[in-house]
């Protein structure tokens, strides 16, 4: 590495201790604003113990997120999302067995 470029990125590593002990503040904040997740569950005109069954996860865990004493993580957040903003994905996924299937797979099943 070229010295200049270490030089560079010692500066950066000194002002991110600085910043991280309050000796500085950042040049810029990003704040991600978590999901309104009793709104996406009214959309879905679901019950708590409805809901928590179609994510997978207990009534607990959605009864803390939704009273804001948790938040979802991870693969649970990217799930609300698309609950939010693609439902019928969701339904598709959860449908009982007897859903319908692509032209493909009923044909490869017919042989």
């Amino acid at each position: 590495m070229k010295k200049e470029l270490f030089n560079e990125l010692v500066e950066s590593v000194r002002e991110g201790g600085a910043i991280l002990r309050g000796q500085a503040n950042p040049s810029r904040t990003f704040v991600v604003k978590g999901a309104d997740i009793k709104l996406i569950r009214a959309n879905h005109e679901l019950s708590q113990s409805a809901f928590a069954a179609l994510l997978g996860i207990s009534t607990a865990t959605l009864r803390n997120w939704e009273q804001g004493r948790r938040s979802p993580e991870g693969p649970a957040r990217v799930l609300l999302n698309v609950a939010s903003k693609h439902p019928e994905a969701i339904w598709d996924v959860v449908r009982p067995a007897a859903r319908s299937r692509p032209a493909t797979v009923k044909a490869s099943r017919k042989r």
